[in-house]
């Protein structure tokens, strides 16, 4: 069963356990897989979904910094819940040391020696690592290791 079919499933289950809001969050991330296919005309593989929920989850992030910054702790759980919803679809993330050493392999691989090569490392470091880890972490981490 691919991960479409797993989220439709897990949709109906929480219908019948009438659980709005793992079933609202979950038809966020089925609408937004259905947009994406009529607009493009084309079905979407299991790694298109996965990066649709990344995307999903850290608007939700974005979202929850937002409204804590507004002061608004209601919505910030409500946020929250959504995330851990979603958490199971998510890939597992990389730990800073598997992190860090996956990064010094690149950097060695693509020959980098200051920071005038971020580039190419940042580059290479979203082809090889994915959505293993958030951009934001590489970036530091890569900056760490250049400078």
């Amino acid at each position: 069963m691919n991960l479409k079919e797993q989220i439709k499933e897990v949709i109906k289950e929480a219908m019948r356990a009438k659980d709005n809001a793992k079933r609202d969050t979950l038809r966020n991330i089925q609408t937004m897989i259905k947009q994406i296919e009529v607009d493009e005309r084309v079905e979407l593989s299991d790694d298109d979904v996965v990066k649709l929920i990344v995307k999903y989850a850290k608007q939700r992030e974005d979202a929850k910094a937002q409204f804590a910054s507004g002061g608004r702790m209601d919505l910030v759980a409500k946020e929250d819940a959504e995330l851990a919803i979603i958490e199971p679809y998510l890939p597992k993330q990389l730990s800073d040391s598997e992190l860090e050493s996956t990064l010094k392999d690149i950097i060695t691989e693509c020959g980098a020696t200051s920071m005038k090569d971020m580039g190419k490392v940042m580059g290479l470091a979203k082809e090889k690592i994915g959505s293993s880890a958030d951009g934001s972490r590489i970036n530091a981490i890569v900056k760490n290791l250049l400078g």
